[in-house]
């Protein structure tokens, strides 16, 4: 399959209790927050986003990788969806998170090539 759906996150307001779930439920180690409030869920599978800085929302979605994360917004918005998180690039991966005619959330993500 192309566009591979192979990454998740889990942005949340109370990370604490969120992690507490999540290791309760699945068994899922979850890292101490970076800088950025964000941890590591299952070594490389996953992520915690503490989101009480950005207005506290809530969400859990999957993640496509694509080869060209700006020109996927760009589609995207041409099949009718729009833009929670615009395009960030973190010197590691470039990310975006959209929203789909029917009010999903999903992200679209690329490593860069260091």
């Amino acid at each position: 399959m192309s566009n591979p759906v192979n990454y998740f996150e889990i942005g949340t307001p109370d990370p604490e209790t969120s992690k507490a779930f999540y290791t309760g439920m699945f068994g899922w180690p979850v890292g101490p927050p970076s800088d950025a409030s964000y941890s590591m869920v299952n070594g490389e599978h996953g992520g915690l986003w503490d989101t009480s800085a950005m207005g506290g929302g809530s969400w859990a979605i999957f993640y496509v990788q694509v080869d060209d994360v700006a020109s996927a917004i760009d589609k995207a918005v041409a099949l009718g969806a729009s833009v929670a998180v615009p395009l960030v690039d973190n010197g590691a991966i470039e990310f975006a998170h959209l929203i789909d005619p029917h009010d999903n959330r999903f992200g679209i993500w690329r490593p860069k090539v260091q």
